[in-house]
């Protein structure tokens, strides 16, 4: 079973405008503004990135004549300090303070999906708890292979960070082939913004008002009832696989469709008898309004926004949970202070009811007890429940 965790407009700039310590160095020769992004050739005394590396000067602006008393030895400031430098093995870098310039979010899959929009929310109420701006940056493609990849391979100082959910941290690293990074070795986790889970839905002319009873049909009808998903490999396929597993290797045809919303079309049209969608605002206004029927969610417990939903486990299937995450992550190696620092904002911003509040607008439940270790666990242990399932659908990624 999925570890459990207690649940309880976005402005971002158009430009990330790069701001360097040493900008006041007259080797910043150009800083000039193209396409509402500042562009900024880097000093020498800075890395590639434009990072600062300043180091502390020795010399000492001390006036002639100021001496140190050292047991007779009498050394003058200036040259103790000239004595310290050239024992130096290298220049002592400053400390430098995070973040000191804007972080990017990379959101690895197109704008207007869930996914998007709780990287922004997020983004929102986190840069001012930062001191700095978040710019959200959509890098589509591959299933969200494009832009996870992207973020794994950025320096790893907590300037990248990648809101990744359960299809880039589960799915795609099980189905792949030849993954193209690992989903726990390359990533730091900073903490699990939110749970949703999905639901088993039917059309109503379907004589069945329960989880039992639909496991009762599908048995005594194998090969002739049916399932639509958003797609093949999704997590809504995923839920009609585990559904078939729980009830004991029941036989019911997958029938992916290109996307939540002509699956969950069809199944109000009665063109097909059940869906499996993620629990979002048009499958719950649709059961509200009677043109489906949603018979059981597939978590732990009830939500609040669908209180008269039984769960899964409810209905006696206890394995039946099935928990679309959507985490902050860091490239692995970042600093641990800095983790520390954005998981701390995260917590902040999650207290906020206001903010819970634009979350569950979403269709998504605000995780308000993460923490970084925990958020490690969960996909560690996401991945082991899910492996089996993803094997035995025969959804492969090459």
């Amino acid at each position: 079973m999925a570890r459990a965790y207690r649940s309880s407009s976005i402005s971002v700039p158009r430009g990330e405008q790069a701001t360097l310590a040493g900008a006041r160095d007259p080797r910043v020769v150009d800083r000039e503004r193209q396409g509402g992004v500042f562009t900024v050739s880097a000093p020498l005394d800075c890395d590639e990135r434009g990072v600062d590396l300043r180091s502390i000067s020795h010399r000492s602006g001390c006036t002639k004549g100021r001496h140190m008393n050292t047991g007779g030895v009498r050394i003058t400031v200036a040259s103790a300090a000239a004595m310290i430098w050239t024992l130096s093995p290298a220049p002592v870098l400053s400390q430098a303070k995070f973040p000191e310039r804007p972080v990017r979010l990379v959101v690895p899959f197109a704008p207007g999906g869930q996914n998007d929009l709780i990287g922004r929310m997020w983004a929102q109420r986190v840069a001012p708890l930062l001191g700095q701006s978040i710019v959200v940056e959509n890098r589509g493609g591959a299933g969200g292979t494009i832009g996870t990849v992207e973020a794994a391979r950025a320096k790893p100082d907590g300037y990248t960070l990648l809101i990744g959910n359960t299809t880039t941290h589960v799915i795609n690293p099980v189905a792949m082939s030849s993954p193209a990074y690992d989903a726990l070795k390359d990533f730091a986790p900073v903490a699990i913004v939110t749970l949703v889970p999905t639901a088993v839905t039917v059309h109503p002319s379907l004589p069945v008002k329960t989880l039992k009873e639909l496991v009762a049909l599908a048995r005594a009808n194998p090969g002739k009832l049916s399932y639509g998903s958003a797609g093949a490999g999704t997590i809504t396929n995923l839920t009609g696989e585990l559904f078939k597993r729980q009830g004991g290797g029941l036989d019911i045809v997958h029938i992916p469709y290109k996307g939540a919303g002509p699956g969950l079309q069809d199944l109000i049209a009665g063109h097909i008898p059940m869906y499996t969608p993620i629990l979002a605002a048009a499958p719950i206004s649709y059961h509200r309004a009677g043109r489906l029927r949603m018979l059981a969610i597939c978590a732990e417990k009830r939500v609040p926004a669908a209180p008269e939903v039984p769960t899964a486990i409810e209905a006696g299937m206890s394995g039946m949970v099935v928990q679309v995450f959507n985490a902050v992550l860091a490239g692995a190696g970042t600093p641990r202070a800095v983790i520390e620092q954005l998981h701390q904002a995260t917590v902040k911003a999650l207290a906020d009811e206001a903010f819970q509040k634009d979350l569950r607008n979403a269709g998504a439940e605000p995780v308000i007890d993460t923490n970084p270790e925990q958020a490690a666990r969960f996909i560690r242990d996401e991945i082991a429940r899910w492996t089996p399932v993803i094997r035995a659908s025969g959804f492969k990624i090459d």
